[in-house]
């Protein structure tokens, strides 16, 4: 066997050694034999492609080829093109696996189920690391810098496990690094004709100290550095819990009585859920109440407002008592009615939020549940989620009157406090909106009437998804100024101006009641996905609000009371009530996720939450944020640095000589001239004149007459300042560069312009520029030797005529 051949396999082994920390992440292991065989395929790939052998670049892309069409076979082979080529179908469906694979990381305990998309993510991850290792091992041969991506790897399943990763899994991984290293110092020993056998092979040689050779005692000590890294990283790594609940947050064990609920933000999924190509069922319910208006099935309650986005608090978690207690501020003489509804959810529905009535009274429902008393909410433990689940909830229907609500006593001052709370950051006009809107209300509940019709009503808002969403401070000014938005910057934005007002509001997230089927049962869709802001009054408690046009069913108590004068800018009279319940959708369903953009149906940003976890402290770790950031720079930067570098150059080349030179300025015009040529697909031809360069321009390029004169022009002017003996300067060359330029990008295609602009090919001569600057760097290098002085010095003595110290 070669000595590539046998670094090759020694990578993939070191490979697969420190991929071995991940398998107490998952149940059951099966992925690591798949990931196993695909990394054996390209390593074999690359053992190929280096016996052609190809350049050291060409291997690596062979091996990335590889290693993604083989992806394409293993998780997408139904939309791959001929059931190998990555088509647009393949790579959508990979994206939105690798996305699923996200959630389900955040979704699950440790040790958590093999999903595809967590089987993608493993067996994709160790690919991506094998495939480095790989490049810099054996097609490099520098096996040293290899531990590097074998310690990220490492320091990821360490990170991940709670506690920590094993020391067995640390010892093998360790193991596969020095396999690697003793593998590539065997190969450098063998290409000199010596192989060190043992201890003793260089015992005794003059010169030599104890330890072994220089190369051996080099990877020692580059082995024992790696080693102390890794034992470093995963103790000051954070430890990221493997779901919803973190560590602490289940207590004793299922029956214990503590924990916490992340504080998660729903938003994410709720946009990701847009573009959903059909209203899917998500669930479906037969329920006793007789009126299906006020069947919203709600999921969260978003309470924290912190100028970023509003998002659910970290709350204390129980076990779910067998009856719920009474809805804090519910007066007795507020009409209530109880109604029972059995559920059902999809099999395909799966997240770790309960959709349920508001407020439920008694939840039976099998798995491992917790109850977060504050929002009233269901969450799962442990990996419990809504997958194809049956369950019954006895829940309140409350109808309190408009006289109970504008009659409200003052809310307690611990939940005033904590639900009145606005970040420093909000803009004015969202409090002074809110004071003009509520002119002359005298109670809260005519504030928060006003608030809603204005928006619903009277208030000019445009009903848009193309809006670009977004729950912060600067969102709602914007929508505020804008009036276009859906339902999320509707509820987000009158929660938080009844905050200012000093009503205490959330908002929540969940379903609208669906439609009615001809067997009795209701189906909610992901069309009927809604968000809405609730407000409390001391005596009924938490109240919903309906501020979306169009979207879901305004209570009964929460219409403007047409007894009373509108305010500025309301209207003379106010829509009635429906007298009949409906038992349908209405005209639009209610807040789709799921529709397609179009002028008759605009959706709504308002899907079930699928919250992702993150560490015990609320957030991604200071580390993470950074890396991130760098990566999102470094993806963005790298195709953005040729169209910067192309306009940076052609700025300086049109504004002319810094010192004055005109013939210089004239030839920097010509130089980009030629170059706008080659980004358009006109290559430049050295050895044309500028007169025959230019016509080669104008021919190829179809320019139209005014073009075609502007580059005669440049073109005159530099055989001028070429071969005249007196050139005749000629002014407004960047003018006409520039009109040349026009002429190429309206003669293009389309697809030529955008290359032109996004992908300009003259931006080769950076590269070229880089290497010119590689090559001078070296030389200087070279030259800055003392053997290379000493023997500079000794040419410069004999040019002046010295001779071992005499003059001849």
């Amino acid at each position: 066997m070669s000595g590539r051949a046998r670094l090759a396999l020694c990578g993939m082994a070191a490979t697969l050694c420190a991929g071995g920390a991940l398998l107490p992440l998952v149940d059951p292991v099966t992925w690591m034999f798949q990931a196993a065989l695909l990394l054996a395929l390209v390593t074999g790939a690359g053992a190929l492609a280096r016996r052609i052998p190809l350049a050291r670049p060409l291997t690596i892309g062979v091996q990335a080829l590889a290693a993604a069409l083989l992806l394409t076979v293993a998780f997408a082979r139904g939309q791959a093109i001929a059931g190998l080529l990555p088509g647009p179908d393949a790579v959508t469906a990979l994206a939105d696996l690798a996305h699923a694979g996200v959630r389900d990381v955040g979704r699950y305990a440790v040790p958590a189920p093999v999903t595809p998309g967590i089987r993608l993510l493993l067996v994709s991850g160790v690919l991506l690391i094998g495939l480095i290792v790989d490049a810099l091992a054996v097609t490099y041969r520098s096996a040293a810098p290899a531990g590097l991506p074998l310690l990220a790897l490492y320091s990821v399943a360490a990170g991940l496990s709670q506690g920590g990763s094993g020391w067995l899994w640390f010892v093998v991984a360790a193991a596969g690094y020095l396999l690697l290293l003793l593998a590539e110092g065997r190969d450098r020993l063998t290409q000199w004709g010596r192989v060190f056998g043992g201890p003793s092979a260089g015992a005794g040689r003059p010169g030599e100290r104890p330890g072994g050779p220089v190369p051996i005692r080099r990877g020692r000590r580059i082995g024992a550095l790696a080693l102390g890294v890794a034992l470093l990283v995963p103790a000051v790594l954070p430890s990221l819990d493997g779901g919803l609940l973190g560590p602490n947050a289940a207590g004793e064990g299922p029956g214990g009585g503590g924990g916490t609920i992340s504080a998660v933000n729903p938003l994410v999924s709720l946009q990701d859920s847009l573009n959903q190509p059909e209203d899917r069922e998500v669930l479906n319910y037969r329920t006793t109440a007789l009126d299906s208006r006020e069947m919203y099935l709600r999921i969260v309650a978003l309470d924290q407002f912190d100028g970023t986005a509003w998002k659910p608090s970290e709350r204390t978690v129980t076990d779910v008592p067998g009856e719920l207690p009474r809805p804090p501020g519910l007066s007795p003489d507020v009409a209530v009615t109880r109604i029972n509804t059995s559920l059902s959810t999809a099999q395909w529905y799966a997240q770790n939020w309960l959709p349920l009535p508001y407020p439920a009274a008694r939840v039976e429902i099998p798995g491992r549940w917790r109850f977060e008393p504050e929002g009233r909410t269901l969450v799962g433990d442990r990996g419990q989620n809504t997958h194809g689940l049956q369950y019954q909830a006895e829940s309140l229907q409350v109808r309190p009157t408009a006289r109970q609500l504008a009659s409200a006593a003052p809310p307690p001052a611990a939940l005033q406090r904590e639900y009145t709370k606005v970040p420093a950051s909000l803009p004015p006009i969202v409090r002074t909106t809110a004071r003009q809107v509520t002119r002359g209300a005298r109670t809260a509940y005519d504030k928060a009437v006003k608030l809603q019709d204005w928006f619903a009503l009277y208030g000019g808002f445009t009903y848009n998804t193309e809006v670009r969403a977004g729950s912060g401070t600067e969102a709602i000014a914007r929508f505020l100024r804008d009036k276009e938005g859906f339902c999320v910057h509707f509820s987000f934005s009158m929660a938080a101006m009844a905050r200012t007002l000093g009503i205490p509001a959330r908002v929540a997230v969940g379903f609208t009641p669906g439609t009615r089927q001809p067997d009795g049962t209701t189906s909610v869709g992901l069309k009927d996905a809604h968000a809405w802001p609730e407000l409390y009054f001391q005596g009924v408690g938490w109240t919903r609000f309906e501020p979306t046009p169009s979207r879901g069913s305004v209570p009964d108590y929460a219409y403007p009371d047409t007894s009373q004068t509108p305010g500025a800018g309301g209207p003379e009279h106010a829509p009635a009530p429906s007298a009949v319940p409906s038992t349908g959708p209405s005209a639009a369903p209610p807040c789709g996720a799921g529709d397609r953009r179009t002028d008759s149906r605009p959706d709504c940003a308002a899907a079930p939450p699928v919250p992702t976890a993150g560490p015990p402290g609320g957030g991604p770790s200071p580390w993470t944020l950074v890396a991130v950031v760098l990566a999102a720079l470094l993806v963005v930067a790298l195709p953005a640095a040729p169209v910067l570098w192309r306009s940076r150059v052609r700025a300086r080349r049109l504004t002319g000589d810094p010192s004055g030179d005109a013939a210089a300025g004239t030839l920097a015009a010509w130089q980009e001239l030629l170059d706008t040529g080659w980004d358009f697909g006109i290559f430049p031809d050295e050895s044309l004149t500028p007169r025959t360069a230019a016509a080669r321009i104008i021919r190829i390029g179809e320019l139209q007459p005014d073009a075609a004169a502007a580059a005669r022009r440049v073109a005159a002017a530099v055989e001028q300042v070429l071969y005249a003996p007196r050139p005749a300067l000629v002014d407004g060359l960047a003018a006409d560069v520039r009109q040349v330029h026009a002429g190429l990008r309206d003669g293009a295609p389309r697809a030529l312009r955008l290359r032109a602009r996004l992908a300009p090919r003259s931006a080769a001569r950076l590269r070229h520029a880089w290497a010119a600057r590689g090559s001078a760097l070296r030389l200087r290098c070279r030259d800055s030797r003392p053997a290379t002085v000493a023997r500079r010095v000794t040419a410069t003595l004999r040019t002046a005529g010295w001779r071992r110290g005499e003059r001849t």
